[in-house]
């Protein structure tokens, strides 16, 4: 497990140190420090603005989970959309617990006779 968390530590650095090196060999005038490493990781250098933040962390209306993050690299979790989607799971597996549970067809208690 720390052999794990070593690894995840060093991509997380790695990520960092490859979004920085992206822009600054882009010409002063074209960064924008904000973008994707190798198209996939998000990164955002700039000053958070509440807006972002209210994007990034609470938007209830979308249905994405992790968006891109605010400032740093990677993605944020938006909250309403991760607590609706958890409770939607809790509920299916209460629903199907319920069923499996529930007595089938004239007997109640299993070995009845």
């Amino acid at each position: 497990m720390n052999d794990l968390l070593k690894l995840l530590r060093t991509l997380v650095w790695v990520t960092f140190f490859a979004a920085l090196y992206q822009e600054l060999r882009k010409p002063e005038a074209e960064r924008t420090w904000h973008g994707k490493v190798a198209g996939v990781v998000p990164y955002d250098f700039r000053v958070p603005t509440v807006e972002r933040l209210r994007a990034a962390y609470w938007d209830p209306a979308s249905d994405v989970v992790f968006t891109d993050r605010v400032f740093g690299v990677g993605w944020a979790v938006n909250l309403p959309v991760a607590a609706r989607k958890l409770a939607e799971l809790v509920d299916q597996y209460a629903d199907a617990s319920r069923r499996l549970r529930a007595p089938h067809g004239g007997a109640s208690e299993r070995g009845s006779r």
